[in-house]
């Protein structure tokens, strides 16, 4: 854990005083941090993949460009299906949740609708989707990993929203995939 606190440190630095090159060096070892760390508490290798996916997306993300951008949206998909299947051990969500995330969903989508390129409304559309299913999933597996969902949408959703605003996307980002681990591993499916 100290490796990646420590990496996430000088990453979120980097961002703050413009370090692109330090920046861009860190962020691909981010996630590989934190997933030996949960092969070293014995966690599962699906949350590993999960983490390992984001580090495809992150990676893919710091190119310019759809291709590049959608490349890394499928890879973050692909983790949210790996989280999506640790949640399933955990039962089911309430209604009412699944109600307000539905909610959040349709309404962020809409607000951000008009401002999406026409080739990626549809992409974006299924992805906010199961983005916005994994953080409802998250709620089965205790209050860490459902704040680390709230986190994953809040992210992503900055980084449509206000893409400038890579130190407050970055630091959602790492504090959602750390509390997501966290929950995860402290809470055992019954």
């Amino acid at each position: 854990m100290r490796a990646f606190a420590a990496a996430a440190g000088v990453h979120l630095g980097a961002l703050l005083t413009g370090r692109k090159r330090i920046e861009r060096a860190t962020k691909p070892v981010l996630m590989p941090l934190l997933a030996e760390y949960v092969l070293q508490r014995g966690g599962s290798r699906r949350l590993a993949l999960a983490l390992l996916f984001g580090c495809a997306g992150d990676t893919l993300l710091q190119a310019d460009g759809d291709l590049p951008f959608l490349l890394g949206m499928g890879a973050f998909a692909a983790g949210h299906l790996c989280y999506l299947a640790q949640f399933a051990k955990h039962g089911r969500p309430s209604r009412r949740l699944t109600a307000a995330y539905g909610t959040a969903w349709a309404g962020t989508l809409a607000l951000l609708w008009p401002g999406l390129d026409a080739e990626l409304r549809v992409p974006v559309t299924l992805y906010s989707l199961l983005l916005t299913t994994m953080a409802l999933g998250a709620t089965r597996a205790g209050p860490r990993a459902a704040a680390g969902g709230a986190l994953f949408l809040l992210s992503d959703t900055l980084i449509v929203s206000r893409p400038q605003q890579q130190f407050w996307i970055m630091l959602t980002y790492l504090s959602a995939q750390y509390l997501l681990v966290e929950g995860l591993l402290q809470t055992r499916a019954p």
